[in-house]
């Protein structure tokens, strides 16, 4: 994209609906500092002092030698596996700061060493992933997003900082803000699915989580990573690490606006993606890194580089040898490489063959070291590395109260035919399928501190609720291999009680980095167990366990009830054994779509209508659709019901015209028919019915929960401005135009709702 020319544009369309999450003391805090960038003169004047190596060094970050288990398996140390030689390269200057290592004893060992041997006595940077949660494991962030609350996963970040930064970690490689649209791609569970509104609130909820409201200096703040920049969750044929090719009004209308959230809510940090765009790898993009990021949006943080991701612009095309990347990289505007020590090698002798200016390399370092300063890295090292502290912090009773209630908030129920939920508890249970019980697959992908055999199984779960007599578990089948008489016993086990939880889908491994998927199907002999049970004519209540959105089909399908309860984390048995027995109603939404085949990925609800829309009706010839599925989904984004009975009223239009700078508001009655208490999500939707570019047929404008009483209704209410319609124009500035629109209050993105229509005038 270096060839484009680009002016100082408007931020990202959509930015307002995340202005109430970037406003408030932790932004100011934060922003104030990064933007007069000043560092104290002792500070500033290390970079004079320093040898090219060493600033190359500032420069470079590694996976952690001393890590050990999970983090090992997941971020190889490669060939720095060797502790002490680590840290002798520590107090040689040669590193920056490690990721993803083993807590604060480490981390105290090598911070010690640096204080006491180094020449310069730079502290180092500690990192991690902490994704969704430290000691303590939250939902996967696509299931938090299923919440619709925002402000639940501000809150579990906080507590996910609290404990990290307890541990001695200073920096977290997180929130990832990829838009998901193709559900075969296995990442779609580190973030908020398909839309973009959500991806920014969410985006910025998790910054202000993690970082807080002290300043970066607090010692339980830890800073944001705004990752994967930019367009990673768009690959094509949703095949993790591949090329994305995209228009920029795409790029800037539906990728970009959750990383701008993100920086705009204080997030000092960001991550270059794996991906190319338009044939340029995004750790070479000069025009995202620098232009776009940082003439643009005026970002003053530091960007890291993702895992080798400098050196793989060799197998990409678009580098001869790993000096060359290192050149390329650094040019573009990665001020920190990881792992593949390409700068530590490479920039010193680049610097003095001319290759890259000394400037551009003291321009990085002077970035690394005012995000050191500003996590009060220099007036104490130290902060944040204390083993008591660690161990008082971590999975405490209101910690795992938290998890649980997260859980219970991200579980969509998707169809509960003859209201079979919420169960009574002195009914025979029969949970069968590979996730029936055991100390497996309940976190979820990417957890480098949490453990398994900590958390709460399906079994253990409904078994706390009702007892130990009336419960059976049987696995009926492995996850993606069948176990030798293992329908049969399920069968028996079905045949003996009244109702089955059947809790089948996918593993840890299914999931997550390196995971996409050609058919996003339940595996096979889940599938067999699930028609055999289908024969027994028990009632079924289907537990899925997900990290993505999952075609549905056959008995499966036709279950009356199911549940997606993706990758719950530590409370994982507590929560979802809430909803079943109505402890708790369920209000979560799909952040993604659920298509009726794997074919129609990528699937999502705000596409185009076409020239030949596909017909409401009976099908017609040569419109937009599948042979063998409508253009709709089976489950839409926004979808999910509750234990209530819920209807919309009327939609009202006040006033029926909206002035150029006036503003209508859009209301309507939502009410529960029902006998039990819910929490609806009433969402407001729009259409630009004609446009100097088409737009998509719903765009998620608001959305609001409401709390309804059994017979109560309450009137919900949106207000719109002429800025909530606007698009980017043929000029690729913000415009919009007078018009007719369609107005949404609706249950999900597919359904009808409350429907009317105003026009926008001059």
């Amino acid at each position: 994209m270096t060839d484009m020319t680009i002016s100082r544009r408007a931020a990202l369309l959509g930015a307002g609906a995340a202005a109430a999450w970037a406003a408030g003391p932790a932004r100011a805090l934060v922003m104030q500092a990064a933007a007069t960038a000043t560092l104290p003169p002792r500070i500033a004047a290390l970079i004079d002092t320093m040898t090219l190596e060493e600033k190359a060094g500032q420069l470079q970050l590694n996976a952690a030698a001393w890590s050990g288990g999970v983090a090992t398996a997941l971020n190889p140390p490669g060939g720095n596996n060797n502790f002490d030689a680590q840290l002798a390269d520590a107090v040689a200057g040669k590193l920056t700061g490690v990721f993803n290592g083993n807590g604060a004893a480490m981390a105290r060992r090598m911070q010690t060493a640096v204080m006491k041997q180094s020449r310069l006595k730079i502290p180092l940077l500690f990192a991690a992933d902490v994704i969704h949660g430290h000691r303590t494991i939250f939902p996967v962030p696509v299931a938090e997003a299923a919440s619709f609350e925002p402000d639940l996963a501000r809150r579990t970040a906080r507590v996910a900082a609290v404990e990290g930064a307890g541990a001695g970690i200073d920096w977290t490689f997180f929130p990832m803000v990829d838009i998901a649209r193709d559900q075969r791609w296995g990442r779609t569970m580190e973030g908020a699915g398909e839309d973009t509104m959500l991806g920014e609130l969410f985006a910025a909820a998790r910054v202000k989580g993690f970082q807080g409201t002290k300043g970066l200096a607090a010692d339980d703040a830890m800073m944001a990573c705004v990752k994967h920049f930019a367009a990673y969750g768009a690959a094509e044929s949703g095949l993790d690490y591949n090329v994305v090719d995209m228009s920029e009004r795409r790029l800037r209308e539906v990728y970009l606006p959750p990383y701008k959230a993100g920086f705009d809510a204080g997030a000092m940090s960001g991550m270059a993606s794996f991906n190319e765009i338009n044939g340029i790898p995004s750790h070479g993009n000069p025009w995202l890194l620098r232009t776009l990021l940082r003439d643009e949006w005026r970002f003053p943080g530091i960007i890291v580089g993702d895992y080798t991701g400098d050196e793989e612009m060799i197998a990409a095309g678009f580098a001869k040898d790993s000096k060359d990347a290192a050149r390329i990289a650094i040019l573009a505007g990665v001020d920190m490489s990881m792992q593949s020590d390409c700068y530590a090698r490479y920039l010193p002798e680049l610097v003095r063959e001319g290759a890259v200016p000394q400037a551009i390399v003291d321009e990085s370092v002077r970035r690394v070291l005012l995000v050191k300063h500003m996590l009060g890295l220099f007036d104490d090292p130290f902060r944040r590395i204390d083993p008591r502290r660690e161990k008082a912090r971590s999975r405490t009773a209101d910690n795992l109260a938290l998890s649980r209630e997260a859980g219970r908030k991200s579980i969509v129920l998707l169809k509960n035919e003859g209201e079979l939920l919420p169960l009574s508890k002195d009914r025979k249970i029969a949970i069968i399928g590979p996730f029936a019980s055991g100390q497996h697959d309940l976190n979820g992908p990417w957890v480098v501190y949490g453990d398994n055999a900590q958390a709460i199984d399906l079994a253990t779960g409904v078994r706390a609720v009702v007892g130990d007599a009336n419960v059976t578990v049987t696995p009926g089948s492995g996850v993606e291999e069948a176990l030798p008489g293992g329908i049969d016993a399920a069968v028996a086990a079905a045949n003996a009680a009244d109702v089955v939880l059947l809790a089948i889908g996918e593993s840890e491994g299914m999931s997550g980095e390196a995971q996409s998927r050609t058919a996003i199907t339940v595996p096979a002999p889940q599938v067999a167990l699930a028609e055999a049970i289908a024969k027994t004519g028990k009632p079924i209540v289907v537990i899925l366990k997900n990290g993505r959105a999952l075609e549905l089909s056959g008995a499966v399908r036709d279950a009356p009830a199911i549940l997606v309860t993706w990758f719950l984390g530590s409370q994982s048995g507590h929560a979802t054994a809430d909803i079943l027995f109505g402890a708790h109603g369920p209000s979560a939404r799909l952040p993604v779509s659920f298509p009726y085949e794997s074919g129609q990925e990528p699937f999502y609800y705000a596409h185009k209508a076409t020239g030949r829309p596909a017909p409401e009706g009976p099908r017609e010839p040569y419109k937009a659709q599948w042979r063998t599925a409508p253009n709709a989904a089976l489950y839409p984004f926004g979808h999910g019901l509750t234990y209530g009975r819920i209807e919309y009223g009327t939609l009202a239009v006040a006033p029926a015209v909206l002035g150029w700078d006036g503003r209508i508001t859009i209301s309507t009655t939502v009410s529960n028919r029902g006998t039990r208490p819910c929490e609806e999500v009433a969402q407001l939707y729009i259409r630009d019915r004609v446009a100097s570019i088409t737009r998509p047929v719903r765009e998620l404008k608001a959305f609001r929960r409401v709390a309804l009483a059994p017979g109560a209704s309450e009137t919900v209410s949106f207000t719109l401005t002429r800025e909530q319609l606007q698009f980017l124009g043929l000029d690729m500035k913000p415009t919009v135009e007078p018009g007719t629109f369609d107005v949404w209050i609706a249950p999900s993105a597919q359904d009808g709702g409350a429907h009317a229509t105003f026009d926008l005038v001059r």
